[in-house]
């Protein structure tokens, strides 16, 4: 039985937020560090590089002993580096637009890819057609001069979800392409801007578990050969995670063997630098293009995968930092050493992050739609304790969870439909191995009303109702 807290969860799992609430928010997520005296790079180029599934655990500047990302790493020596950044979701579906937008998926309410789905009816979710009023990062730089273009591996990242809102052009006619695509059609279109600054987003499924590769595919960590071993690739990992889904999320991690983990990894570890070198390549390409002086560079990803951490695969049927903590990284023209921000941010905060750094300061009705706040002051050296950051899932409405991630190192996690609860201290237990909920008495009723004061300033949108690509039916690959 649920705890009496949790009467806003029905048993059908429909959230249900009153509407008296509305759009009010946090008065602490709305953006309030002023305008710096002059912008770090006023009307310069923006180039947003994202990598779908990028685990920042398997980034190599960032602590991983396997040389995954040597281009990364190189890039990093001249950015500002958010070794803690946190994503307001495990799937890709509702993060770009949270990064976009500055929006938890709540509040912009793609919060999954279809509003319907059923054997008859199957309609998707266009953002722009429900909340015609969210602005996005494309469209203020857009409405303040810039060329702006999207360049992205389709999929999760859909113009028919709504994701070309304030783009001149954005390409995403192959679903989960990679980086060999995007970057191609990115350097052919930067070509072509002369006058004005631009913006381009690229993106790239490379390392995403649906991205993909020859039937021989031979990785940098691993052999053809282990991998046919194993049955490593992308249909065995969609399996897996529908088998998930199926089984209501209990996992059956007795099942894998060791080995066939290490496997795993080494395949993904593959991906990330095959991926890696293809950043690389674009980088490169890219300062033979454009003035070394007047182009940002910003590395992201929306979140990461999951490989048997907590036995299972893929993304966004839970919210443990295997899928929540990701690379972030800003390269500012001039840069000549890495400047490592330490403390937790979101990744929530890259839109008027990105703003603040070329010299465009919100409207007040900006103003009322961020939930993030500017990095700028923290990459100017300003005291800054970190920020707590909140997450959320409801993914294919298989499952509805929220997490509260505290800047001095605690985790609750909340399961709206059954009302767990898990309580980690990161600090101690970094992989989420102990769960506090039973016994520390002062910390989760704390966290809990925090969690559920935000829950409650989310407005009622989204679509929280659909039965979003069941694996009963056909096809549960495309949802994601």
């Amino acid at each position: 039985m649920l705890h009496p807290i949790y009467a806003k969860v029905d048993k059908n799992m429909t959230l249900r937020f009153s509407n008296t609430i509305g759009l009010l928010f946090f008065a602490g997520f709305l953006l309030s560090s002023p305008a710096t005296a002059a912008p770090l790079c006023a009307k310069c180029n923006i180039v947003l590089i994202a990598i779908d599934a990028l685990q920042a655990r398997h980034i190599h500047h960032l602590g991983y002993k396997t040389e995954t990302t040597p281009h990364l790493d190189l890039l990093a020596k001249r950015s500002f580096i958010f070794t803690q950044a946190i994503s307001p979701s495990s799937w890709t579906v509702p993060t770009y637009l949270s990064l976009f937008t500055s929006m938890y998926p709540s509040a912009h309410g793609l919060t999954n890819r279809y509003e319907i789905y059923t054997k008859n009816d199957r309609r998707l979710y266009d953002f722009t057609k429900h909340n015609p009023e969210i602005q996005t990062l494309a469209q203020i730089l857009r409405d303040h001069g810039y060329s702006t273009a999207g360049f992205t591996g389709d999929a999760g990242v859909s113009s028919n979800l709504g994701y070309g809102k304030g783009f001149d052009i954005f390409f995403d006619s192959m679903p989960f392409g990679g980086f060999d695509l995007t970057t191609k059609n990115a350097l052919d279109w930067i070509d072509l801007q002369k006058t004005k600054p631009f913006f381009a987003f690229v993106h790239g499924y490379d390392t995403h578990s649906q991205f993909e590769l020859p039937d021989n595919y031979q990785g940098k960590f691993f052999s053809s050969k282990e991998m046919a071993a194993h049955f490593v690739n992308k249909k065995k990992q969609m399996d897996l995670r529908d088998q998930n889904l199926k089984s209501g999320l209990k996992s059956k991690s007795h099942e894998i063997s060791s080995e066939q983990k290490k496997i795993w990894n080494a395949w993904y570890d593959s991906k990330i630098f095959d991926a890696d070198a293809r950043i690389g390549k674009f980088v490169q390409a890219l300062a033979a293009r454009v003035p070394g002086k007047n182009t940002v560079i910003v590395i992201v990803s929306d979140h990461g995968t999951e490989f048997f951490e907590h036995g299972t695969v893929d993304h966004g049927h839970s919210l443990y930092d295997e899928l929540l903590h990701v690379p972030f990284m800003i390269a500012l023209p001039d840069k000549k050493a890495e400047t490592r921000i330490m403390k937790q941010v979101g990744t929530i905060d890259l839109m008027p992050t990105i703003l603040e750094v070329v010299g465009h300061n919100p409207s007040a009705t900006l103003k009322k739609q961020i939930q993030g706040q500017s990095l700028v002051p923290s990459m100017l050296g300003k005291p800054f304790a970190g920020e707590d950051v909140f997450s959320e899932t409801d993914y294919r409405n298989h499952t509805h969870k929220r997490s509260l991630r505290t800047a001095d190192g605690w985790k609750y996690i909340l399961t709206l439909e059954t009302g767990k609860e898990e309580l980690y201290y990161l600090s101690q237990d970094p992989d989420e191995r102990t769960n506090l909920a039973t016994e520390n008495a002062t910390q989760l009723p704390k966290l809990r009303r925090q969690l559920l004061k935000h829950i409650s300033s989310m407005p009622a949108r989204g679509a929280q109702n659909s039965k979003d690509c069941l694996p009963a039916y056909p096809g549960p690959g495309e949802c994601e």
